[in-house]
């Protein structure tokens, strides 16, 4: 992986704005190369820049995040598909209320603090409360792909047909 692309990678994978020396160091990086890269990354609408106090910070363009990740799931699904997997979800939610007695993954992580829980349903429940907030994450993207899908089906279907007469 060449510098940049380890500049890339570190800036990609975010979850709070950086600055240019912390990226540097993640990426093992010069500084001046991290700067110019993630200047790049700005003009290229990936990044944004934040000014925090008197420092310049650096975090990914949280919105274009959601609808990339949008466009990818109505890109690689059938709508059957997403519908089949938010089904999914929801039975796997239901279980885990069934199973312990819970409505939300808080309830069940709540739980947690009961002092008769083994280690290993400790780490079985933590598990689960892990995937539980995945798979809200998960049902909330699919829910917009596929509120979307018909918009998007639209609009290729008019860059094909854009394409088409272009070629005649």
């Amino acid at each position: 992986m060449s510098v940049r692309d380890r500049i890339r990678a570190v800036a990609e994978t975010l979850r709070e704005p950086r600055s240019v020396n912390w990226i540097s160091e993640q990426a093992d990086a010069a500084w001046s190369t991290t700067n110019e890269e993630l200047q790049a990354l700005v003009d290229q609408g990936q990044l944004r820049r934040v000014e925090v106090g008197e420092t310049t910070r650096y975090q990914p363009d949280y919105t274009r995040l959601l609808f990339e990740e949008i466009r990818t799931l109505i890109e690689e699904n059938t709508r059957e598909e997403l519908r089949n997997e938010l089904a999914a979800i929801t039975e796997e939610i239901e279980a885990w209320q069934a199973t312990y007695d819970v409505e939300t993954w808080e309830e069940l992580e709540q739980s947690l603090a009961d002092g008769d829980l083994s280690s290993d349903e400790l780490h079985e429940r933590r598990d689960v409360i892990t995937r539980w907030e995945e798979n809200l994450k998960d049902r909330r993207l699919i829910k917009h792909a596929l509120a979307l899908y018909s918009d998007v089906e639209a609009a290729r279907e008019q860059m094909t047909d854009y394409s088409s007469s272009r070629r005649q």
